[in-house]
């Protein structure tokens, strides 16, 4: 059985009912991360107390990336070093675009003395679970094991590498689109999902925005309207909303917007939603 946590589901801005992006796909017990923006691990921990044992942290050991930004990346070097201090004894695999060897290259030399500390201290760490085995992704396959089959797609947002990706359980297919604005790539491999995880922003109150705000997000992201569309043609089981940009909108707004013109089944997802 296939379950998806929300672990964060915010944004840049900060609002303490929202970590930073990162969802969990649970399958057979695995827990599998996407993204993992501020907050990652203390949120899984509460989603582990609220009846998820899969995400007690020594497990915590798959990570994809989607994008480098910081609102995504933020509590990488958590994920790396607390489920170490709390027991796991293996390496955290981390699959993610270009850049991702590189960042993780300096944060494991930015937290060298603490790491040897611990090796070398009265503590009782073992030489494995700070580890991290790095892979930098291209768009196709790019994980699989007996639970799962991940491929990554490209995404648009800005000039920076950034994917989404597609997970294949064998009772389920979710579709995580990362930051982005719409892309074709995305409709294609997302047809007829079971669940579609997607950002949005409320088109509404975007045009109140500034007009450089307005001419960044309409680059970078993807609106209540547009949203509407690509859930047309994907027609997805389940269309979930996360990294919302709201600016004065309510959960009930942006259900609203994407209503007007789409009659499938949403929710505005919430930090620990589970589905």
């Amino acid at each position: 059985m296939t379950r998806i946590v929300l672990l964060g589901t915010g944004t840049p801005n900060a609002e303490p009912s929202r970590s930073g992006s990162a969802v969990a796909i649970i399958v057979n017990d695995t827990p599998y991360i996407i993204d993992c923006g501020p907050g990652v691990v203390r949120r899984a921990a509460e989603a582990e107390q609220a009846g998820t044992p899969a995400l007690e942290a020594r497990k915590l050991a798959r990570l994809f990336v989607t994008h480098l930004h910081s609102d995504h990346t933020i509590g990488y070097p958590d994920l790396i070093l607390t489920p170490w201090v709390l027991g796991r004894d293996k390496p955290l695999d981390v699959y993610g675009p270009n850049g991702i060897d590189d960042m993780t290259a300096h944060l494991l030399e930015a937290y060298k003395q603490d790491i040897d500390i611990r090796l070398s201290g009265l503590e009782p760490a073992n030489d494995r679970g700070h580890r991290v085995n790095v892979h930098v992704v291209e768009p196709g396959e790019v994980y699989r094991d007996s639970n799962v089959s991940v491929t990554a797609f490209p995404v648009r947002h800005g000039d920076l590498p950034a994917f989404g990706y597609a997970f294949t359980t064998p009772d389920r297919r979710i579709v995580i689109s990362g930051d982005t604005a719409p892309v074709p790539e995305l409709v294609e491999l997302a047809k007829d999902c079971d669940v579609l995880i997607h950002e949005v922003y409320s088109a509404t109150q975007f045009a109140k925005r500034p007009s450089e705000w307005q001419a960044y997000h309409a680059h970078m992201h993807t609106s209540t309207r547009e949203l509407a569309d690509i859930a047309r043609r994907v027609r997805p089981g389940l269309l979930v909303l996360y990294h919302q940009l709201f600016w004065g909108a309510t959960d009930a707004d942006l259900l609203a917007e994407i209503g007007e013109s789409y009659d499938g089944k949403v929710v505005s997802g919430k930090d620990l939603d589970v589905f």
